[in-house]
């Protein structure tokens, strides 16, 4: 692997008019997550139909989950009393479209096929936090890559894997399906220890795993706060 980042196109060079975003391997992948946040949309809608309750729990995670991580949105479900047969398969459900859509419009963005400016901020944070990692991860190769997304450390997420992976040179596909087995494996080993962790802490008080929730929620907070802050500095 060189030590070259994918390049934008020189000033000038109107490259969209060459290439048309959902004609490459990104605007595939971009197409196949808005499918599949489609097929999520009709699942909520049944769901609401079908318990309304449960409808709002969904809900409620996946909004923790897009807002404040994965530790968070899965101890939304946790502190409901909803055990792995939901709380994974929701959480991976999120994970796998906020990749699916945001990684290719990273992609988009950075050759300047497609700008959407009421994103700037948050592409900017993400290739931020992605570069402040590569040259870590690009010694070791994919193997690097799946860890560093495997591990739950702060800003270790699905997404900025991707744009790591984009900025190592792999074949999308190849980026995708090595994030994606990680996130897949990271999810389940965050169940395992939330779950447990709930069942300690409720032993005290059943507002426990509220409170667990809340301070999970306070320490994403705090995360973003300190890696906008050193981004800005």
């Amino acid at each position: 692997m060189n030590n070259v980042h994918p390049q934008r196109p020189p000033a000038g060079v109107d490259q969209g008019s060459r290439v048309k975003p959902f004609d490459t391997p990104e605007g595939h992948i971009l197409l196949s997550g808005l499918a599949l946040s489609l097929l999520y949309t009709v699942i909520l809608a049944a769901s609401y139909i079908i318990s309304p309750q449960a409808f709002h729990v969904f809900v409620g995670m996946t909004a923790t989950n897009v807002l404040f991580g994965r530790a968070a949105g899965m101890s939304f479900g946790y502190a409901l009393g909803f055990g792995h047969s939901v709380i994974i398969p929701v959480n991976l459900a999120v994970e796998v479209i906020m990749v699916m859509l945001v990684y290719p419009l990273f992609v988009f963005s950075w050759r300047h096929l497609l700008v959407i400016k009421r994103l700037d901020n948050l592409m900017r944070r993400i290739k931020h936090v992605a570069e402040a990692n590569e040259k870590f991860i690009r010694h070791y190769g994919i193997p690097s890559l799946f860890l560093f997304v495997l591990f739950p450390f702060w800003m270790t997420g699905p997404v900025v894997g991707c744009v790591i992976g984009f900025f190592l040179g792999l074949k999308p596909w190849v980026n995708l399906s090595v994030v994606l087995v990680a996130t897949a494996l990271a999810i389940v080993a965050w169940a395992a220890l939330l779950r447990e962790l709930h069942e300690q802490v409720a032993d005290f008080s059943p507002f426990a795993p509220v409170i667990l929730l809340v301070i999970i929620i306070g320490l994403a907070i705090a995360g973003y706060l300190l890696e906008s802050r050193h981004r800005h500095e």
